[in-house]
């Protein structure tokens, strides 16, 4: 039998993804100490193949815990242990940008892939390397994308939607989305200036009584949405609404989008948020399940 461990801020995503896979379902029991410690406890005997879910939104404090959670499964008896990660942070600085910054994607990789045999994500933010085997090295690295699913949600929705990518980054999302359901489809340039300052420049596309969607990996601050959105509705769109990936929606990002015109956001569970439309757990379950 094969065991899905899981902590109670994801439960809802976890109770739907031992349904999917028919694994059974245990929780980390955690306690907090005064002093900001935390004691994990497991249970006291797994099985041979466990997966671990936990996303990495506001991972700082969670590295810690997945660090301890993993080393404590391998005590109890997992012999092949899979991080099940649907959202992955720590994916964007994939480069020294400037002299002495520290490349995380490489040291974040480099950890899970000492902790793990496999790490599953959605979506991870890839730019410069062409598959999470390189993030992982020596570990089995899957990349899954909701993309397609999304696009489905918006067919369904707001059926010959423009998909809209809100910079050129998206372009890898809005084209599997659109190409999936038949959707037409194009990107905005982005140029940023600081985290919450950005400039979005609209594609030569003609916006006038269009119903347009725009599709996005990751939503956390929402500045670049919001820009997209006020574009494209100073250009004529009929509506605009919002389809992303992981919804971070840090601060009030949810409160601007709306401000700017946002008739709908529409997320996946891979994080917990009010906009959760689309699971995923099926797919997550399906990598799960696969050999190997």
């Amino acid at each position: 039998m094969s065991l899905l461990l899981a902590f109670d801020d994801e439960a809802a995503l976890a109770q739907r993804l031992a349904r999917e896979s028919g694994w059974r379902l245990a929780f980390v029991d955690r306690h907090r100490f005064p002093d900001g410690e935390t004691r994990l406890r497991l249970p006291p005997s797994l099985p041979e193949r466990v997966a671990l879910l936990r996303g990495l939104q506001q991972p700082n404090e969670k590295l810690a815990e997945l660090m301890l959670a993993a080393g404590g499964a391998r005590e109890l008896g997992a012999r092949h242990l899979v991080l099940a990660s649907p959202y992955l942070a720590y994916m964007r600085q994939d480069i020294a940008f400037v002299p002495g910054e520290v490349v995380s994607q490489r040291h974040l990789g480099r950890a899970l892939a000492a902790w793990f045999d496999a790490v599953v994500t959605v979506d991870p933010h890839l730019h410069r390397v062409s598959s999470m085997d390189q993030v992982v090295p020596g570990s089995r690295g899957i990349a899954l994308s909701a993309a397609p699913l999304l696009g489905e949600w918006v067919a369904g929705q707001v059926p010959g939607a423009l998909l809209l990518g809100p910079d050129e980054e998206s372009l890898q999302w809005v084209r599997a989305a659109a190409e999936a359901h038949g959707l037409a489809f194009a990107v905005c340039r982005k140029r940023r200036h600081a985290d919450r300052e950005v400039e979005v420049e609209l594609p030569g596309v003609d916006l006038r009584g269009r119903a347009v969607v725009l599709l996005d990996d990751v939503a956390s601050t929402g500045r670049t949405l919001v820009e997209a959105a006020r574009g494209a509705l100073a250009r004529g769109a009929a509506s605009v609404d919002v389809a992303v990936t992981h919804a971070l929606m840090v601060g009030d990002a949810m409160a601007e989008l709306k401000a700017a015109g946002v008739r709908h956001v529409w997320s996946t569970d891979s994080v917990p948020h009010e906009s959760n439309a689309v699971s995923i757990a099926p797919m997550l379950a399906r990598a799960l399940s696969a050999p190997g």
